[in-house]
């Protein structure tokens, strides 16, 4: 199991969370997913559970991940990187989310990775038009590479790359990601216990307050 994810640094993370949101209110809320995100990951009981992370761990990291650096300028380049780097740490199939969707539970992710006992790729596709979560079989970077990117097209682009290589791909269910703070709030209305759904409560209050 795979986790690409950003340092929840204000300011550097879910911008189009503000306004309504400040800088730290969004850091806050990207923290809460990144770590439900994390401890969903360390619920299944991979035995092997990495964190491509652009900054330094913090407190929301649970124990048992092997954390790697990003490479790469553009987010094409920093999923291929991820996916080679970590299956040049352990050859088997991979499959990676990010942090944007808090909602994740075990049983998806085990069922992604069941889906690779029988298909080349997973395919979990996002409501905004990209994608939640991919797993590869046998990575290669000739998959994503060149791939756009963060564009309504992006999940219909990246699945056209799979079909084109040939490769049998399971679909899983859309999700809808963390990006806006409509996002948010339904997301989180999805996930009333996580911690990310917590987070924005206390958010709501502190807004109310100003």
């Amino acid at each position: 199991m795979l986790v690409i994810a950003k340092e929840p640094v204000p300011g550097q993370v879910k911008t189009r969370l503000c306004p309504p949101c400040t800088g730290e209110q969004a850091a806050r809320l990207a923290a809460a997913a990144l770590e439900d995100t994390l401890h969903t990951v360390a619920a299944t009981r991979a035995p092997h559970q990495i964190l491509a992370l652009q900054g330094l761990p913090g407190p929301w990291l649970p124990p048992g991940f092997t954390v790697i650096p990003q490479r790469g300028r553009g987010l094409d380049e920093r999923l291929a990187a991820a996916f080679t780097d970590a299956h040049g740490l352990h050859p088997v199939p991979t499959v990676l989310v990010g942090m944007d969707t808090p909602q994740l539970t075990p049983p998806l992710l085990a069922d992604a990775a069941a889906a690779l006992t029988r298909y080349d790729a997973v395919y979990g596709p996002a409501a905004d038009g990209g994608f939640w979560l991919l797993g590869l079989r046998r990575p290669d970077p000739a998959l994503l590479l060149g791939v756009p990117m963060s564009q309504p097209g992006t999940g219909a682009a990246q699945l056209r790359r799979l079909r084109q290589a040939g490769l049998s791909t399971a679909h899983m269910p859309e999700l809808r990601d963390v990006d806006t703070f409509a996002d948010a709030c339904h997301v989180a209305a999805q996930a009333s216990g996580t911690r990310f759904a917590a987070t924005l409560d206390a958010v709501r209050l502190s807004m109310a307050a100003r």
